[in-house]
């Protein structure tokens, strides 16, 4: 059974309320044969990583960056799970990726910042994105669910079976 590993820091209630939705759109009852496995950032490993066929990851936009929490997986996760590296140690450009990933920021005023370091890492991953980016400020209303919702079903339904 494919297996999409959602990987979050969701510190507060607003972003709690963006993991929520993506979960509930990660398992919606019409979308079969996919198991969703849940980790929070600083709890989520290589072994969670290399046991997945897709992934959801979630942020906070912190000081024009990644939260802390989800850094710190990408720094644990980042050469078992295939990272590419150039000569002078920095994240070069991996090819051949396959598997899915789709990213939810939420920022209070900007996520620029944080998309783009978060982004930088996964594109050294040999991963493919397969949903838009989800951005999301200030606070969470219906509309900023319903997205969150359809980005967790997104990714579910190119795993299912």
């Amino acid at each position: 059974m494919p297996r999409l590993l959602v990987v979050h820091h969701s510190p507060t209630p607003t972003v709690r309320a963006l993991t929520d939705a993506v979960l509930a759109g990660a398992q919606d009852d019409a979308i079969e044969g996919v198991e969703v496995v849940v980790r929070e950032a600083l709890s989520a490993g290589a072994d969670d990583v290399l046991s997945a066929d897709g992934y959801l990851f979630g942020t906070t936009a912190n000081f024009g960056y990644m939260s802390g929490a989800l850094k710190h997986f990408f720094d644990t996760i980042f050469l078992e799970a295939g990272g590419a590296l150039t000569d002078d140690g920095s994240a070069a450009a991996a090819s051949g990726g396959k598997k899915p990933y789709g990213l939810w920021v939420h920022g209070r005023y900007d996520t620029t910042g944080a998309v783009r370091s978060v982004q930088s890492i996964l594109g050294a991953l040999p991963w493919q994105q397969a949903a838009p980016v989800l951005e999301v400020l200030g606070d969470v209303g219906e509309t900023e669910r319903e997205a969150s919702y359809d980005l967790g079903a997104t990714l579910a339904a190119l795993l299912s079976e």
